[in-house]
């Protein structure tokens, strides 16, 4: 087993019915942008009732249909934000949370040491969050997961890894390992995946290998790192 492989985005999430909320962070192999994707699926009618709306740098969820929406709690949030140099994502509200830590001068980890998983037994969905540092024409990033470390919910694991960022690798990390009853809890460290250098192609990488089923939305950023230039793509299910 060669642990320095880098698989593409469709090697890992190819056939695979369920693997729940996704980011990947990384670099284009040509080294020139900073990239990030975030992705959520969804098995019941409320998960499945969610669009992805842009609001200038930031993304918000919205219910497709909002006389549908049964319990807002845990699908309606903000997954990305920006704050000076910092780009957050996450799968949850917990974003508003390192927003704010990051505002008053602390860090990302120590504002998801505030958080934990989700209370939805018996899945305890973790709250996976990813933070892109730029500075100087490049950037680094962390990723983090707060997860059960039990079946009963009865404690919050807590894990924080911290990348520098290689030209052509990125880090996916996602919420759960398969379908399941309950669903299996994501395990390991963030997983090697492949980046490219061209954002429709990679959307569309993404896109066309989850589950056609269970994929909701969709967000894609590719960030020049020497002209700070944006390019987006979003896709969701309901149009």
């Amino acid at each position: 087993m060669n642990i320095y492989a880098i698989p593409s985005m469709k090697e890992r999430i190819s056939g695979n019915s369920y693997v729940g909320r996704g980011i990947v962070i990384g670099k284009s192999a040509d080294a020139k942008k900073a990239v990030f994707a975030y992705f959520i699926m969804g098995r019941s009618e409320n998960s499945r009732n969610r669009i992805f709306i842009e609001n200038g740098d930031e993304v918000i969820i919205h219910p497709f249909d909002a006389s549908k929406v049964e319990d807002p709690s845990l699908i309606i949030y903000s997954p990305v934000r920006k704050i000076g140099n910092d780009l957050i994502v996450t799968n949850g509200d917990q974003t508003d949370t390192v927003y704010d830590f990051i505002k008053d001068g602390k860090t990302f980890a120590e504002a998801l040491n505030t958080r934990c998983f989700e209370p939805d037994a018996p899945n305890f969905t973790p709250r996976i969050s990813g933070v892109m540092h730029f500075s100087d024409n490049d950037f680094s990033y962390e990723m983090n997961i707060l997860k059960s470390a039990d079946a009963e919910g009865s404690a919050c694991v807590r894990m924080n890894f911290a990348y520098p960022a290689i030209a052509g690798l990125g880090h996916f990390i996602h919420t759960y390992v398969c379908d399941g009853n309950p669903i299996p809890t994501f395990q390991g460290e963030p997983e090697r995946t492949a980046i490219p250098d061209d954002i429709d192609a990679f959307t569309s990488e993404i896109w066309e290998n989850l589950d056609a089923n269970n994929k909701i939305s969709l967000y894609v950023r590719y960030i020049d790192l020497a002209t700070g230039k944006v390019e987006n793509r979003m896709i969701n299910k309901h149009n």
